[in-house]
């Protein structure tokens, strides 16, 4: 399987350098994976029945709960970083700054990543040097696929940012942040 893409126009005339552009644009079927699915399909790759899986998982969402209570983050090993946002008022004077004033709680998430060599160059003084990705380790061997299925979802227009054309939730580049490492 892949994730499935569309090809989208840009028709944002504000967005100067992205208007008129093709973007690929990631679709998504209507069915949300739970509880159960994850379950089973945990069960069938380890020793650990589908009611004891559901037990932990249903206990992942409390234990977050209380960890975030305690102003902790949570490092969840091959998946990522979960922390607290908020966002506030911006108010005159510090004391007149408090848990009132927050308006908007959310949940970052920061996937774990790794640096992946792409290709290396051996200088004139015998040394090599490395051209790497960073690559979110969740997508790393994630392949992609166009579809022309209508049943699919497209996230939609106004999810996207006007600044760089359809980003699809990752930009519109094919890699990660490239860098050349030393």
């Amino acid at each position: 399987m892949s994730q499935k893409f569309i090809k989208l126009k840009n028709n944002n005339r504000a967005n100067v350098k992205a208007y008129g552009k093709y973007f690929a644009t990631a679709v998504y079927d209507n069915h949300f994976v739970g509880t159960d699915e994850i379950a089973d399909f945990i069960q069938r790759q380890a020793s650990v029945k589908k009611s004891d899986i559901k037990a932990v998982l249903q206990e992942l969402g409390e234990a977050m709960k209380h960890f975030f209570e305690m102003g902790q983050k949570i490092k969840l090993e091959g998946i990522g970083i979960l922390k607290v946002g908020f966002s506030s008022i911006g108010v005159a004077k510090a004391e007149e700054c408090s848990a009132s004033t927050i308006t908007t709680r959310r949940i970052l998430f920061q996937p774990e990543t790794e640096r992946v060599v792409v290709g290396q160059q051996k200088r004139t003084d015998g040394t090599v040097k490395q051209k790497y990705v960073t690559a979110i380790s969740l997508l790393k061997d994630v392949t992609f696929e166009e579809t022309h299925d209508n049943s699919m979802n497209v996230e939609s227009e106004s999810n996207q940012p006007s600044t760089g054309g359809n980003t699809s939730g990752g930009g519109n580049t094919s890699g990660g942040n490239e860098s050349n490492g030393d």
